[in-house]
Order: C-alpha cells, then sequence, then structure tokens
C-alpha cells in the first residue's frame, strides 16, 4: 500500500518539476539578450513543449494512480475473500465443538 502513495506523489514531483522547469528555462529566455520576435517565439516554442510535456506526465500520473486503485481493488478482495474463508472455518470448528460437548 506505501507503493501506491508513492506511486502518485512521483507524479506529482514530476509534474511539479516540470513546471518549475518551464518556468526557470521562460525567465532565463527573458533574461538573454535577443530581439522581441525572436524571444517571443522562443516562448512560444518553450511553452508549447512544457504543455505537452505536462500533459504527457499528467497522463501518466493519471494511468498510474488507476492502476495502483485497481491493484489495491484486487489485494482487498484477496484479503476479504481470505478473511470470509477463515471465520466460516472458526464458525463450523465451534459448532463441531458444540456438538461433541453436548454429545459428552
Amino acid at each position: 500500500m506505501a507503493d501506491n502513495d508513492n506511486g502518485a506523489g512521483l507524479g506529482a514531483v514530476l509534474l511539479s518539476f516540470l513546471a518549475g522547469a518551464a518556468v526557470g528555462a521562460g525567465a532565463a529566455l527573458l533574461m538573454a539578450p535577443k530581439s522581441g520576435e525572436e524571444l517571443r517565439g522562443k516562448i512560444k516554442n518553450l511553452a508549447e513543449d512544457a504543455v505537452d510535456k505536462i500533459k504527457e506526465y499528467t497522463s501518466e500520473a493519471q494511468e498510474k494512480i488507476k492502476s495502483t486503485i485497481e491493484e489495491g481493488k484486487g489485494v482487498l478482495s484477496e484479503k476479504k475473500s481470505i478473511l470470509n474463508s477463515a471465520i466460516e472455518a472458526g464458525k463450523e470448528a465451534m459448532e463441531r465443538e458444540k456438538e461433541r460437548l453436548k454429545g459428552a
């Protein structure tokens, strides 16, 4: 279950990293000596690339989260089945013991 938290956290960290990188690169471009048209073109390209990467990482994070949720549902179902089997076995053992004590 701890792995599930790490998967969601990793996606958020990657998304934050990309957003920070885009802001930092944009700031670097603004500080560099270039013509206005050239600068605007670079900023536009950088913004488009950043948006594409953010969409890609967001999609990957969503898929990982969905996968983790489905995996968790499977584990929960398995544990529930094991617990129900143990409860039924305990009930049966208790009934056998009651019958044995009544007969004694």
